[in-house]
């Protein structure tokens, strides 16, 4: 396994998540600071993954075309300029350019990494790598948000993105040593084969499609989460900011060890949708009961590590069924999850800002289990669909 590119990548997606993620404790406080609503604020998540989807997309195609590697270092450069841009803005059109342009370098970082990684692991590794490169969103909850909202209340929202853009710096200087010439384009990996390369048309048949249906409703499943439970917390038990730490690193924890242990059930266990179909129907059984019940901070906490942990176990498998696809333009697939998911971070913001106002946090766990259960139950159809080994790969393009 290439331990130091799939480390470099780690980080970079955790500042690259990180850069959106650790605003969720400050909805309050950056709601005042700029004299909106706390809704206008919650958009910024679904502004973010609307420009994360379509840089994604588009530089999927140029690393295919051009090579991944100046987007592997130009990537976390930009998000860093663009989060320091954020911390010192003082207008609120002004937050959503910059908010917008961390979106693009997110985007562009996240399509390409997971590329570069499925291509270098091996392909019985390949379920492992990727989800050591997630483990960065992981990460991000067990580290980012916790430590943005302790930390936050010394240095503020702004200090926040300050501390993040280092971290991008970090990874670009990682990635600068460690990502080679090689990745400079993507080739034919066979060379006696005459047959023209699969066109996207071709790789976008049922099964893939469906993968990505399964991504945008596991997402926003996710995302209602990512994006509400510290302000949910806050809510329901009249917390300090402070006070939200222990509890999202318990969702943390949970979610980084759903993603470790998620990577090793897709490369041992074959049969990758039915694993996805599992693991989200029951994290969409513990989202109903944790915002719908609420006797205590100690339950609530463990009904979020439930959620988090079956959640993130639905997401390796996912990945690498993704990633079985032909090598000439995986990274058009990849960037096109990374894509199709921002309509599911985009649903989430938006619909989580309405229901905020409308209904209040009872109406997100009825909603988080239909998405789960939906998206699990889009996949059965391919459930049988084994991707043991590459060389029989070629059945989920047909």
């Amino acid at each position: 396994m290439p331990w130091a590119l799939v480390i470099s990548c780690c980080i970079g997606m955790f500042a690259a998540t990180a850069s959106g993620s650790t605003r969720a404790p400050f909805l309050i406080e950056m709601a005042t600071d700029f004299a909106v609503g706390l809704p206008a604020i919650a958009n910024l998540f679904g502004l973010t993954a609307l420009f994360w989807g379509l840089s994604s997309f588009l530089s999927g195609k140029g690393a295919d075309r051009w090579g991944r590697r100046m987007f592997l270092v130009i990537s976390p450069v930009g998000l860093a300029t663009s989060l320091v841009a954020t911390s010192i803005t003082q207008q609120y059109g002004s937050l959503v350019i910059c908010i917008a342009l961390a979106g693009i370098f997110c985007g562009s970082f996240s399509a390409i990494s997971m590329t570069e990684v499925s291509l270098r692991a091996h392909d019985q590794q390949r379920g492992r790598a990727l989800g050591w490169v997630m483990s960065g969103q992981s990460l991000t909850l067990l580290i980012g948000i916790p430590l943005a909202a302790w930390i936050g209340a010394s240095i503020g929202w702004r200090g926040v993105h300050v501390s993040v853009a280092g971290v991008a710096i970090v990874a670009a200087i990682l990635l600068l040593i460690n990502v080679g010439n090689h990745s400079q384009k993507t080739r034919v990996s066979n060379k006696d084969i005459d047959a023209a390369q699969p066109t996207l048309r071709q790789a976008l048949t049922g099964p893939v499609v469906r993968l990505f249906a399964s991504s945008i409703l596991e997402r926003i499943g996710f995302g209602l989460a990512t994006f509400f439970y510290p302000a949910f917390l806050r809510t329901a038990y009249d917390l300090q900011i402070e006070a939200v730490a222990l509890p999202l690193v318990g969702f943390a924890v949970g979610n980084i060890t759903g993603t470790l242990l998620g990577g090793q059930l897709a490369d041992r266990f074959p049969f990758r949708r039915a694993s996805i179909a599992g693991m989200l129907l029951l994290s969409g059984g513990f989202a109903l009961a944790w915002f719908l019940w609420t006797p205590g901070l100690v339950i609530t906490t463990l009904l979020g590590i439930g959620f988090s942990l079956c959640n993130a176990l639905s997401r390796p498998p996912l990945m690498a069924a993704l990633a079985d696809g032909p090598t000439e333009v995986r990274g058009v697939i990849m960037g096109l999850n990374s894509s199709v998911a921002s309509i599911g971070w985009l649903t989430a913001s938006v619909i989580g800002g309405w229901l905020y106002l409308g209904v209040g946090f009872n109406g997100f766990g009825p909603l988080m289990l239909f998405a789960c259960a939906m998206g699990a139950l889009v996949v059965l159809p391919d459930r049988k669909l084994r991707s043991d080994h590459p060389s029989v790969n070629a059945s989920c393009l047909e």
